[in-house]
């Protein structure tokens, strides 16, 4: 399992950590597949009763390598391992809670619409500049976020790229709560403790109930995967990694 993403268990709770800092917890499908191993795994030992997961101090993620992206939008078949985590987050069974501080890019977004609790810092801001890239929402996003924000402010976001701040996420339901950096981590590891605690099978039926099904989400993702895929091997997707790319070497 790459060094990249860290998994540790504490208690009840399988801890998650994305730990690239040197990139700003940019994913790359080594990582993806990390998380996707330790998910399944999770999901599979009784004593693990909810998922967490953290980032590194200032960056949850920048979202997803965009070196990745471009390998993809020339000619490589690889990106399997994104798909794989996307579902694989979208039909959890057991609880899942997230730490967010910081940079929230992207997948760094759309992965806290997965999550039953998202707790995130003051400093925190949530974005998913997917069109500026030539590129669309994904992990359901396009479904979820309407369903939460309203179409005119998930278009602000999914499609203008305009960030949301800690406070308004909260305000919109987006997140759960705001809380200190310093105090991030303690406030989310006593939350899954608490869910840890509850009676496994009515939590896991009530939870089920506030979800709903999941064969939308899933079906969105799938639509979104093959969509965003074609969008990758286009020419307006190449010339805006490829600039953005020119730009981060300056």
């Amino acid at each position: 399992m790459t060094d990249h993403i860290l998994v540790e268990r504490r208690g009840a709770a399988q801890i998650v950590r994305m730990n690239r800092p040197d990139k700003k917890n940019a994913l790359t499908g080594a990582m993806y597949a990390a998380m996707s191993v330790a998910l399944a795994a999770g999901e599979a030992d009784e004593a693990v009763r909810v998922h967490v997961f953290f980032g590194v101090p200032g960056a949850f993620s920048a979202g997803n390598d965009l070196g990745d992206f471009l390998d993809i939008a020339n000619g490589d078949d690889g990106g399997s391992e994104v798909w794989d985590f996307l579902l694989a987050l979208a039909q959890l069974r057991k609880p899942v809670i997230s730490g967010v501080d910081g940079i929230a890019v992207g997948i760094g977004t759309t992965l806290n619409l997965h999550c039953d609790l998202t707790f995130a810092t003051q400093r925190t801001v949530f974005l998913t500049p997917f069109v500026d890239l030539g590129l669309l929402p994904e992990a359901g996003s396009s479904l979820i976020v309407p369903r939460l924000l309203g179409p005119q402010r998930a278009f602000a976001l999914l499609a203008l790229g305009e960030g949301l701040s800690a406070t308004d996420a909260k305000a919109a339901g987006l997140i759960y709560d705001v809380v200190a950096e310093d105090a991030l981590e303690e406030t989310v590891m006593a939350a899954a403790e608490r869910i840890a605690a509850k009676p496994q099978e009515a939590l896991r039926m009530a939870r089920e109930l506030i979800r709903g099904p999941r064969d939308a989400v899933v079906a969105r993702i799938g639509e979104e995967t093959a969509r965003f895929r074609e969008r990758l091997k286009s020419d307006e997707a190449r010339a805006a990694l490829r600039a953005f790319m020119e730009r981060k070497k300056r």
